[in-house]
């Protein structure tokens, strides 16, 4: 495994800056955002396309600090009812495609997105029970009709340009956010498509990571390093749905902390270990966005308390058998 972060955390640097520093921090991966929800600060996907002397710039700024990329970034709504909105983020995401084919990275990052309850929607409808009936002839139509063929026409062009992991966060609010979701997805279009595993979006909803990690054997392509402290008074009172503001601190159910101040060493000890075991051995890539800390309090944190239960090397035999 190598350590790794995603680098809208530091936007408050140059790219030149932000890789110097993360490279004397230890850090051996970056995940870069491109596009969509993420951002272009650092990288603007179409920019370098239209120019590639900035392609080969970052790949020598890497090569010299001896930084990996583990992924490019692209989260969006593809499929977004409102067509002009889908556009943009479909654009985004294509050009991703065609970043990540000139940069030799064969991993995109991204969400599954989510449309409306029917073709004459303005928003997205994200379900969450099955009855009264209605829901299901949403989800029937959002799968169908919308989701599945978008995801295989895309997947197709991604494999024609060299990307084989399409890898979406499980992220409620979008039609895939949990692993049945994700598996779901993936037998529908192929094993192109597989996990970006996120343990914040997960331990809010009651999943146990190393579990869901063992489900999704096969189907993990990218994780993400971020934690999830839940209130237990709150959450007794109103549940884990939550539409509060996150920064409301003291009235949510649950909040985004760095690793280490939502679930302690054992925990992630076991992530880590189930990761192991399901035979991923890829970047672990920092997600900050604890409202506690600063930038680089947070990060600075998280690096620390990864490098102490990251697995980085192959166990090799069993020489004590």
């Amino acid at each position: 495994m190598k350590l790794g972060v995603m680098n809208p955390v530091l936007y408050s640097m140059s790219l030149e800056k932000a890789v110097e520093y993360i490279s004397k921090l230890g850090v051996q991966t970056i995940e870069i955002g491109v596009g969509g929800y993420p951002g272009k600060t650092h990288v603007d996907a179409k920019e370098y396309l239209d120019n590639p002397s900035k392609i080969n710039e970052l790949q020598e700024l890497l090569r010299k600090n001896n930084i990996e990329i583990s992924a490019l970034s692209c989260h969006g709504n593809p499929v977004h009812p409102d067509k002009s909105v889908a556009k943009k983020y479909h654009d985004d995401f294509i050009d991703a495609i065609l970043l990540a084919e000139k940069l030799q990275v064969d991993t995109i990052i991204g969400f599954s997105g989510c449309p409306g309850d029917s073709e004459h929607s303005r928003l997205p409808n994200w379900v969450t029970c099955s009855w009264p009936n209605d829901y299901l002839e949403v989800l029937d139509y959002q799968w169908n009709k919308v989701l599945i063929p978008y995801w295989k026409q895309t997947s197709a062009f991604a494999q024609q340009h060299g990307v084989s992991k399409i890898a979406f966060e499980m992220h409620p609010g979008f039609c895939v956010y949990n692993p049945s979701s994700l598996l779901r997805l993936r037998e529908a279009v192929g094993n192109i498509i597989g996990a970006n595993f996120d343990p914040s979006h997960l331990f809010w909803q009651g999943i146990e990571p190393a579990q869901a990690i063992k489900a999704l054997k096969g189907a993990i392509y990218h994780f993400h390093a971020k934690d999830t402290k839940i209130d237990k008074a709150n959450t007794a009172v109103n549940g884990v749905l939550d539409t509060g503001s996150y920064t409301d601190l003291s009235e949510r159910s649950w909040v985004f902390r760095t690793v280490g101040y939502g679930n302690d060493y054992s925990v992630w000890k076991g992530i880590i270990s189930a990761l192991k075991v399901a035979g991923y051995d890829g970047a672990i890539s920092i997600e900050h966005e604890d409202a506690l800390m600063s930038p680089r309090e947070g990060l600075e944190k998280a690096i620390s308390f990864l490098k102490e239960v990251i697995i980085y090397e192959s166990a090799g035999e069993a020489w004590w058998v």
